[in-house]
Parts: C-alpha cells; structure tokens; sequence
C-alpha cells in the first residue's frame, strides 16, 4: 500500500480461502478530502477510531478473477492496544452519503464496564468535521447468524435493508435504506458482536476463514 499524492494504491496477491485460488490486481482510492480526526472509542485498551475519507472514489481492477468496477468508497482506520472483546461488547455502524457531498457517520457503542458511547458526525466539504444529533434508533432484522442490527433514522422516516452483503457468525454488513437529515439516502452498515467473536466455536472457525501468515 502507498499514496500516489491524493490516492492510495493496493496491490493485492493472494490465495482464498477455504478453497485456494489466486486473486490478483489492485484497488486505487481516490480521496481528494481527508480528515485529520481521532475519536477514543474506549480508554481501555486505547482503542481509536480516525476516519480518514469519509468521502472517496474507489476502482477496483483484478486480473484473477477477472473482475473491474469503481463506485463511491470509504477509508477509515482503528488502533487499540488490547483485544476489541476485552473493550466492547457489540457497536452498530453506518455511513451515508448525501447529495451535497457531505458524508454522515453514526456510531453507537455498547463498551464493557464503561457507559454506551453514541456518536454522530457530519463531514463537511470545507474538510471541518461537526458532530450532529443521532436520530432515533430503528431495529432491523437480525441477520442469518441471528446478528442484531439496528441504525439510526429521522423519525419521520423508516430504515430497510435492501441487501444482506456479508453474514458472518459475529459480523454483519448490510445496505440500508434510511432517512438521515430529512435526505433519503443508502447507507452501508455493520454490526459486530464481539462476545460472538470470543466464543470458542466461532475462534475454532476463524483460522479456515482469515488464516494467519507469518511474513
């Protein structure tokens, strides 16, 4: 990985798991506004969360298989010390972008031993980053793992899922269709459960689905 003035270039070349094959080509992301801002997520652990490109184009381009295609995108980073499960308990996640350009974050946390953390971010196009009012919590319905997801809509609004895109045992990823700001907007959202994540079975799992290398 490495910047290309505004972009950042992946080259990827890898072998799938559980039945190998080769994936090869690269991912260029776009990201004309980036944002220098941290949020602590929970003191325990130190764990941080930094949005770096709310709002990003991205191209992906692979040769095996041999699949292109671009579309809007998203870059953020997280940084912690100790384990996500000894910190958190599950968070609800989402991103829209509205048709101004702007691009809205929600965030709601459930830590351990800590209060809930909610958070509600506007990133602005003049690269200034305003924290907004969440809307009302909306549940949705739980994944095929049984994963509870819910997200946050204006109240004279209503929240859908319009495509289930990745059903794991403690995460879910899904595109939703909401009312955020008096917009009609698609967001992507995520669900993680992380006393899910630490059970015994889901950890005898992990290693046929994200098997670690050593360099």
């Amino acid at each position: 990985m490495h910047w290309e003035g505004d972009t950042l270039c992946v080259s990827i070349d890898e072998v799938s798991v559980p039945w190998p094959s080769r994936v090869r080509g690269s991912v260029r992301l776009h990201a004309p506004r980036r944002f220098d801002h941290t949020v602590c997520l929970s003191e325990q652990g130190g764990h941080t969360w930094s949005p770096i490109a709310p709002v990003a184009r991205v191209e992906v381009s692979l040769s095996q298989p041999s699949l292109n295609w671009q579309g809007q995108g998203y870059l953020d980073a997280n940084r912690g010390d100790a384990p996500l499960e000894q910190a958190f308990e599950r968070w609800d996640w989402s991103r829209a972008h509205l048709s101004d350009q702007r691009s809205v974050v929600l965030y709601d946390v459930v830590r351990v031993a800590q209060p809930p953390l909610h958070i509600g971010l506007s990133f602005e196009t003049d690269q200034t980053v305003r924290s907004i009012d969440a809307p009302p919590t909306v549940a949705m319905p739980a994944s095929g793992w049984r994963i509870k997801r819910s997200t946050r809509c204006d109240p004279d609004g209503s929240a859908t899922v319009l495509r289930t895109l990745t059903d794991a045992p403690f995460y879910t990823r899904t595109l939703l269709n909401t009312r955020l700001l008096g917009e009609e907007v698609s967001a992507m959202h995520e669900s993680l459960c992380l006393r899910r994540f630490s059970s015994g079975l889901v950890q005898a799992m992990l290693p046929f689905r994200m098997p670690r290398r050593t360099a």
